[in-house]
């Protein structure tokens, strides 16, 4: 059974930082992409970042470029975000999601699997 399990989230102040993971078991994570999205109130989930199997490959919104940073370390099968200059526009939900695909895609419908999210609020 694959689970992807996300920590991490809390309340911060605009500016802050904090550092998302996302736990995979049940797969063969250095086989998969993996993405994280969010979704705030009222709003659509959107794509936040994709990184490749092997984290060479990875792929930002706009609206988190030179904030915020993805990564993963494959021994340990857990995908990370760092996430600094946090801005209240950044409140939303994170979830971190995997696919089969070598090229993060950047639609959440491609993902084969999802985890249950965890809640970033940020403050002004």
């Amino acid at each position: 059974q694959v689970q992807l399990v996300e920590s991490g989230g809390g309340l911060v102040q605009a500016g802050d930082s904090l550092r998302l993971s996302c736990a995979a078991s049940g797969l063969t994570f250095s086989r998969y992409a993996m993405g994280w999205f969010r979704q705030a109130p009222g709003k659509e989930r959107e794509f936040v970042v994709g990184i490749s199997w092997s984290g060479g490959t990875t792929f930002y919104a706009d609206s988190v470029k030179g904030r915020f940073t993805i990564s993963r370390d494959n021994a340990k099968n857990t995908v990370y975000l760092q996430m600094n200059s946090l801005k209240p526009e950044d409140t939303a939900v994170y979830y971190c999601a995997a696919d089969r695909a070598f090229i993060p895609p950047r639609v959440g419908f491609e993902y084969d699997y999802w985890g249950q999210g965890t809640q970033v609020t940020v403050s002004s």
